[in-house]
């Protein structure tokens, strides 16, 4: 992996398990995540793409720590911190941080925004009083709210504020990697245009890498720098944002790219419908995840389970087409 990773992820699985029965027998797993690997390097924003309930999410939550892993990998900078207890794992915290997708249920009601921003400080910093201020007030100014609103409550400000209260928090402890899980997608469009350009100049001035989970890959391409697409619990193709917008290999991601809309009335395009829903992530089908939905789909992919391999040294792909 590239020396300057800030989080290198290796192999990471998370399964839920399903219970029945009046002593809650386990029955089956959830496989939300099933042997993701990816690195982020320095001042970089990766963005993780896919239909909802392939994954991406859990991804962002297992990386974090807000959900325990099944097993793999994961590492910040050399510190490896899949199997640290709470207590070990409280200086990493400081390092990583995340942006909920929705600003209004990740913000206590019942707390003002300077308490929300100040929160982690208290925590993890043991600021006085006048310190703790100065500094909420700072990263109010930072990410374009007023700091005399500090004393406001969440209901107080529109859906946008509410999103950059919620950055501000994340800032506040100084982090290296922000986890940013569909920080735009509750937001409307004009309001994403602006959380989005925050993002990027918030990179650009404090050196921060981010994880960007999305859907919508008109904002994943504006925003990050390489692209890794999500199919029921895995990464299946890997790239530049050029390698996966230009180029795409798999044919999960072609039919991705093909429903983006052109912004040119004009233009004409061939859009590939992908037949039938997504599979359950309880009893995934064998071989490919996605040869019951692939047009391209041969004997080989119903019998054997593709590997990641390059297409070049910037690009990657799970399919046995290519």
């Amino acid at each position: 992996m590239n020396s300057t990773a800030v989080i290198r992820v290796k192999d990471l699985k998370k399964y839920f398990p399903v219970r029945k029965g009046v002593f809650g027998r386990t029955v089956g797993h959830v496989h939300a995540v099933d042997g993701v690997s990816f690195d982020i390097n320095e001042v970089e924003t990766l963005g993780l793409v896919g239909e909802s309930g392939c994954g991406k999410s859990t991804v962002g939550r297992t990386l974090i720590r807000l959900l325990e892993p099944t097993s793999g990998s994961i590492y910040l900078g050399n510190d490896e911190l899949t199997h640290l207890h709470s207590k070990d794992l409280r200086p990493h915290r400081k390092k990583m941080q995340m942006i909920f997708q929705d600003p209004f249920a990740s913000l206590d009601p019942r707390m003002t925004a300077r308490d929300i921003v100040g929160e982690l400080l208290d925590v993890h910093d043991g600021l006085t009083r006048k310190e703790k201020d100065r500094r909420v007030a700072e990263l109010f100014e930072r990410v374009g709210l007023r700091s005399n609103q500090m004393d406001n409550y969440p209901h107080e400000f529109s859906g946008g504020q509410r999103q950059r209260l919620g950055i501000a928090r994340a800032l506040s402890l100084r982090p290296q990697v922000i986890i940013c899980d569909e920080p735009v997608s509750a937001l409307d469009v004009s309001i994403q245009a602006q959380v989005v350009n925050l993002l990027a100049e918030l990179q650009a001035e404090l050196g921060l890498s981010y994880l960007f989970i999305s859907h919508d890959l008109a904002v994943v391409k504006h925003i990050s720098h390489r692209v890794a697409i999500m199919y029921l619990g895995r990464i299946v193709e890997i790239g530049t944002r050029r390698d996966l917008f230009e180029n795409p290999q798999h044919p999960y991601t072609e039919s991705l790219l093909s429903a983006v809309p052109i912004p040119d009335p004009k233009a004409r395009r061939k859009v590939r419908v992908l037949q039938g829903d997504v599979p359950s992530p309880i009893n995934r089908p064998k071989g490919c995840h996605f040869h019951t939905r692939c047009p391209y789909a041969t004997d080989r992919c119903e019998r054997e389970d593709p590997v990641m391999h390059d297409i070049t040294s910037s690009h990657a792909v799970a399919c046995h087409l290519r």
